[in-house]
């Protein structure tokens, strides 16, 4: 720890920490005081202690908007989804946890795999801007994206669109195939997506910091203690990062 590094992670005298309430695997609830509970605020809480600051969390509808907010000195540390297209900004540590990404289909569908869904005549429904939809942007090649924002709207796009397929974090489609009797979720994953920490990339010595912290978080078992603690299913350690 060097006073460069509390400078840089905390120029106010403490440190904000802009957390994505849409992902509801890592902010899970709020506390008695309506301060916003689970393994993110966990993360950033624990980051405040070892600097020694005080804590102060700044919630954002979606990743998109969050990340649209770098450098606009709202927040300090980010605790969202690792992208490229984060990262011309961003410096991000390796991933803490990681949350699966597949498809839900809906009954009588004729797709029976992930692969099946990127043809031509598919119709994917997909939340715009987050993560896996980052990732879908890139790689799909035939099938056609068809974008709403959030998780309820984009349900409620492919159930009233009659769309194909909609991708989405494996632990909502466990909800959300409920609400569609015959639907089926996908087995196996289009991708995992993964969950940093991430500061403004000019910030060099404060990265190396949060780089390091991440994988003691995880080597020491304080991640997997934060997922137990909220019950989060779903919800897995990152690999240890190695270079």
């Amino acid at each position: 720890m060097t006073p460069e590094i509390v400078r840089q992670l905390a120029p106010h005298g403490m440190l904000r920490a802009a957390l994505n309430l849409s992902n509801f695997l890592l902010v899970s609830g709020k506390d008695a005081q309506g301060e916003h509970t689970g393994v993110a605020p966990d993360m950033a809480r624990a980051i405040a202690d070892r600097l020694g600051v005080g804590l102060k969390l700044v919630p954002y509808p979606s990743p998109g908007v969050l990340a649209d907010a770098a450098g606009t000195d709202a927040w300090d540390i980010c605790l969202i989804g690792a992208e490229p297209a984060r990262a011309e900004k961003i410096a991000f540590t390796a991933a803490y946890v990681e949350i699966e990404a597949t498809y839900l289909v809906p009954p009588g569908s004729p797709i029976r795999t992930i692969a099946e869904v990127d043809r031509p005549g598919v119709r994917i429904a997909v939340s715009q801007r987050s993560a896996y939809d980052l990732w879908l942007v890139r790689n799909i090649r035939h099938a056609q994206l068809v974008h709403e924002q959030g998780f309820d709207a984009t349900f409620d796009m492919f159930v009233r669109d009659k769309l194909d397929a909609m991708a989405s974090l494996r632990p909502r489609l466990l909800s959300d195939v409920q609400k569609m009797p015959g639907s089926r979720i996908l087995d196996g994953q289009f991708t995992a997506i993964q969950q940093s920490v991430g500061t403004l990339k000019p910030h060099a010595e404060a990265a190396a910091f949060l780089r390091a912290f991440v994988e003691e978080a995880k080597a020491s078992g304080f991640v997997k203690q934060r997922i137990d603690q909220h019950k989060i299913q779903g919800l897995s350690v990152a690999p240890a990062h190695t270079t």
